[in-house]
């Protein structure tokens, strides 16, 4: 999926989970989904990036897909926009 907007983070606090969140859009070959960025996703993910979400979870809001990582999933970064490195991937903490 490319990364195509990040919109400002913001500081969640909650039993489950204290940490910046942010919400994103992506698109693949199925079309626009939004996407959940989490703890460090939120600095690490740029605009352009591709990234792969595995074991993560999707549900549908206001008839849009929305995809993240969760507690037990796996995102990487396949690409960087403009460069041709790959990165680690990384799980939710």
């Amino acid at each position: 999926m490319v990364v195509l907007r990040i919109y400002p983070q913001r500081l969640v606090v909650s039993q489950h989970y204290t940490g910046p969140v942010a919400a994103a859009c992506g698109r693949d070959d199925t079309g626009v989904v939004g996407l959940v960025l989490w703890g460090g996703q939120v600095d690490d993910v740029r605009i352009g990036d591709i990234i792969r979400i595995e074991s993560g979870w999707c549900r549908l809001r206001e008839q849009a897909l929305v995809v993240s990582t969760g507690r037990t999933g796996r995102m990487s970064i396949v690409s960087r926009f403009g460069s041709h490195s790959q990165r680690s991937s990384f799980t939710q903490p």
